[in-house]
């Protein structure tokens, strides 16, 4: 009587450095949805299937976790404005510097996760350690562009200042909502142009 063969192929273990990526994919989905204060480490690690004392003993803490998700995001956009500067040569009186760095931020901030964190972030100043964090990944995106672009402190705040406008339009859903308001419909449409295409228009 033949036989029959089982299969002996060891179940596939995931290493360290890929079961953190997992955790920190999975905090920011969960920090996107409640922010800081309403999501717990427990909420994290359901998330992302492993137990909440792995969580807390690969992090230390969940504000420790927080502010390693929110700088993963502000790395985020500073390399997103890197691979851009990066093909073009500095001149900050020329608009397609300008609008590459507009569209590079615009499509990068439609990942609803990526955006969500960051607002809660720049919102979570009561928390003195991510009001800390806040403040550096202000303070690093102004430089990049003062250093990159040469610009005058005033072009680079007119920047970062449409960038927030964007934060805002996005986080209230406002080019999903955008034909329920005639004004919204154009306040989108000055602030995104093309990117989101025919839908915030």
């Amino acid at each position: 009587m033949a036989s029959v063969e089982t299969s002996t192929k060891p179940a596939t273990r995931m290493s360290a450095p890929e079961r953190r990526e997992l955790i920190l994919a999975a905090a920011s989905r969960a920090f996107a949805v409640g922010g800081y204060a309403g999501t717990s480490t427990d909420a994290v690690a359901r998330e992302a299937g492993v137990s909440q004392p792995y969580v807390v003993r690969m992090f230390g803490s969940k504000v420790e976790l927080f502010l390693e998700v929110f700088r993963r995001a502000g790395d985020a956009i500073m390399a997103a404005f890197d691979a851009e500067l990066d093909k073009l040569e500095a001149d900050p009186h020329h608009d397609e510097i300008w609008d590459a760095l507009a569209s590079a931020y615009s499509e990068l901030v439609t990942d609803r996760d990526l955006l969500l964190v960051m607002m809660h972030g720049f919102t979570g100043g009561a928390v003195p350690e991510i009001g800390a964090q806040a403040r550096e990944c202000m303070s690093a995106i102004y430089q990049q562009l003062i250093r990159r672009t040469g610009c005058t402190p005033e072009r680079a705040r007119e920047f970062i200042a449409q960038g927030m406008l964007l934060n805002v339009l996005l986080a209230m859903q406002a080019p999903e909502h955008a034909h329920q308001d005639p004004a919204l419909a154009e306040l989108s449409s000055c602030a995104f142009g093309d990117t989101l295409g025919p839908s915030a228009s």
